[in-house]
């Protein structure tokens, strides 16, 4: 089965997260892989530092770089470029062994819509990704082929949000 969540609104990794207990509770394995968050500590990361559950059953892997061209980045987008790439290969070796139930793509949307993968490369990567299990293409974004594609769709919607009225992001709700 293959989801996409994406939209211009928040809730995209927390419904994926969502996904990952519900999966977890009935006994089977997750796996998230970020393509565009990097090394700065998440809510999610501390979680699954505490949680105690093996790495073999959960894991979130970090394999972005942090935002791309905005928040003070000054990496070559090239370098964007690879560690997607790097990231994709990841998803592909997980798929080969097939130990993961769901297998969570963490704004590969965003990562086709910067141009640091094309949706032809993803759209090849998750063919053949087995029917028994879960795989979620999460941010905004999302290529109408990649919605196409997929089994199950759900658009987020933005209608209020503390950035309009220029507030940061806020520990334990954005990260």
């Amino acid at each position: 089965m293959i989801i996409v969540f994406t939209g211009n609104g928040k809730g995209k990794t927390t419904a994926s997260l969502g996904q990952m207990i519900r999966v977890l509770g009935r006994g089977k394995s997750a796996l998230m892989i970020q393509f565009i968050k990097g090394p700065w500590i998440s809510g999610e990361d501390e979680f699954v530092r505490t949680i105690g559950i093996p790495k073999d059953r959960f894991s979130i892997r970090k394999m972005g770089l942090g935002f791309v061209g905005i928040l003070g980045d000054k990496l070559p987008i090239e370098e964007h470029r690879k560690a997607a790439h790097l990231a994709l290969d990841a998803f592909v070796e997980a798929k080969r062994l097939g130990s993961w139930h769901l297998i969570i793509l963490d704004e590969i949307n965003v990562a086709v819509s910067l141009g640091l993968l094309s949706a032809a490369e993803v759209l090849d990567a998750t063919k053949d990704f087995p029917e028994e299990s879960i795989l979620i293409l999460s941010g905004r974004d999302a290529p109408q082929e990649f919605v196409d594609r997929a089994d199950l769709a759900t658009e987020m919607r933005e209608i209020k949000h503390p950035f309009q009225g220029g507030k940061q992001g806020k520990i334990t709700v954005e990260f």
